[in-house]
């Protein structure tokens, strides 16, 4: 049976001699030959320049832009204004008063707080876990300004 491959000496490669005198050639094309305007490809043009543009000072150059296509940052998700707060009351054991969105008035004070609801501590009566979305607002106690 023969060899498929023809045989070489051991010290020649034939990728070395393959690839060692190619170059890369890259044409240089015009807008009108890369959008396919012109009608016919028989007639040869004349190379044109392209010509320099002014400076424009009422934009800042490409290195000088943020990151990001030149546009603020989107404001963040979460500012924590509201933990703050719950924090805040917690610590001082500030009495508040909690109104829900069928018009009651809840009197205690925030012992926990948590992503969807708070437990607020109360004196006379039992301890009570309030839904956040079950509150319409809340004030501290002594600042009642109906009454």
């Amino acid at each position: 049976m023969k060899d498929a491959v023809d045989s070489l000496p051991a010290d020649r490669s034939v990728e070395a001699e393959d690839f060692a005198n190619r170059k890369l050639i890259r044409p240089s094309l015009n807008r009108a030959d890369h959008n396919h305007a012109q009608a016919s490809m028989s007639e040869p043009r004349e190379r044109t320049e392209r010509p320099d543009r002014p400076e424009r000072p009422d934009r800042p150059e490409r290195g000088d832009r943020p990151a990001g296509g030149g546009r603020k940052p989107a404001p963040p998700e979460q500012t924590n204004a509201e933990n703050f707060y719950y924090q805040k009351q917690m610590q001082s054991k500030t009495p508040m008063v909690i109104v829900l969105r069928d018009g009651e008035e809840i009197h205690g004070m925030i012992e926990w707080y948590d992503k969807s609801c708070l437990k607020v501590t109360r004196n006379s009566q039992s301890n009570l876990l309030i839904y956040k979305p079950a509150i319409k607002y809340m004030f501290k106690e002594g600042e009642n300004s109906k009454k």
